[in-house]
């Protein structure tokens, strides 16, 4: 299946109740597939009158303690910050799914990654985080969206799946697994109606200075316990590399099929692969460095996961970067031959060395 097609699977599998959506591509396979799987199942389709209303309907499903999610590209995922920050705000659970395109501004429906700072840094206004969880593949379509509503439920937060078009369009073999058995998260707060009990209300506007503030250092906790347990990463043939690719999603394929290129010429090269964005796996990405000279990161926008890598590496290993934008994206060819004259100026560099001791 294609990997949109593997959203709606993975949403349903997790008990989605209420999906809400605008049309946008490179995404609209989820939004068909939503409108055509869920009304028979007795679940909640609407598509919105603009992605504004979609964040906003999430926002009501989920105070009523429902699984509710929204999907959408670039431009229609900027239009959603500012409910994404009442979310996180009101410590309500969501997914958003955000399948990447060309940028800014309106851009293309070309496939890109220049959303990450969006996704990493929060995005609207205050002092807020999502987790970030960043497939590589259909099948990862199908499971991290899946886990995704466990962590929302968990941490009482938005959780956002970033993807990209190429991701979402292209198909290939998925493993449809039996969900694993597990209980639902209580949600003792949730507006079911106050019969019986207290009324309360949820909301994230705080005008007392000591109650707002008080909110935040709560928040703090929750986001530095999830920076705790849950960083993840892939590494692959790291354990002697002495060149490291570090890329994410679509460009990480490209960096794994560079990888085994290179091995076949029996030149060491390895991949990180960041999975969570957020919190990024700054300790598993230098456990990957153990050996490497030096880290190629790959990624189709100018820079923005770079940041963080120079936050986990500190100079620790030079950095070449490698970065495109407007749904451009490198070739295995140009990532292997980058890597090879790489790793021969390195050896070449040691091997002056020897000769000079």
């Amino acid at each position: 299946m294609s990997g949109n097609d593997a959203v709606v699977e993975g949403a349903i599998r997790a008990g989605l109740d209420c999906y809400f959506g605008y049309p946008i591509t490179p995404q609209n396979e989820i939004i068909a597939g939503m409108a055509a799987r869920l009304p028979p199942l007795g679940r909640v389709f609407l598509q919105s009158e603009s992605e504004l209303a979609a964040i906003s309907m999430v926002h009501g499903a989920a105070a009523a303690g429902k699984r509710a999610m929204t999907t959408s590209s670039s431009p229609g995922v900027s239009l959603m910050q500012e409910g994404i920050s009442y979310l996180a705000g009101s410590r309500l659970p969501a997914v958003i799914v955000n399948i990447q395109r060309g940028g800014p501004g309106l851009g293309n429906i070309a496939p890109a990654q220049g959303d990450y700072f969006q996704a990493t840094r929060g995005g609207g206004n205050g002092d807020y985080r999502t987790i970030v969880l960043a497939p590589d593949s259909a099948q990862e379509m199908l499971d991290f969206t899946f886990e995704a509503f466990d962590l929302a439920d968990q941490y009482r937060s938005p959780v956002l799946v970033l993807s990209d078009g190429r991701l979402g369009q292209m198909m290939e073999p998925v493993e449809l697994r039996d969900p694993p058995a597990r209980k639902r998260v209580e949600k003792p707060w949730a507006l079911t109606g106050a019969k019986g009990r207290d009324a309360f209300f949820i909301c994230s506007l705080r005008l007392p200075v000591p109650e707002l503030a008080e909110h935040n250092r709560v928040l703090q906790k929750v986001y530095r316990e999830i920076e705790r347990r849950e960083p993840r990463a892939e590494a692959y043939r790291t354990d002697d590399a002495l060149l490291v690719f570090t890329a994410y999603g679509a460009s990480a394929r490209l960096c794994r099929e560079a990888v085994d290129l290179l091995r076949d010429e029996g030149l060491k090269a390895g991949l990180l692969r960041p999975i969570t964005l957020w919190p990024f796996p700054h300790k598993k990405l230098l456990a990957s460095l153990k050996k490497a000279k030096t880290l190629v990161v790959t990624e189709l926008s100018y820079g923005q996961m770079l940041d963080d890598v120079r936050l986990a590496v500190a100079e620790r290993v030079p950095i070449e970067f490698l970065g495109y934008a407007g749904g451009e994206a490198p070739s295995i060819k140009e990532l292997v031959a980058l890597g090879r004259k790489l790793l021969k100026k390195s050896r070449r560099k040691n091997a002056s060395k020897g000769k000079r001791r």
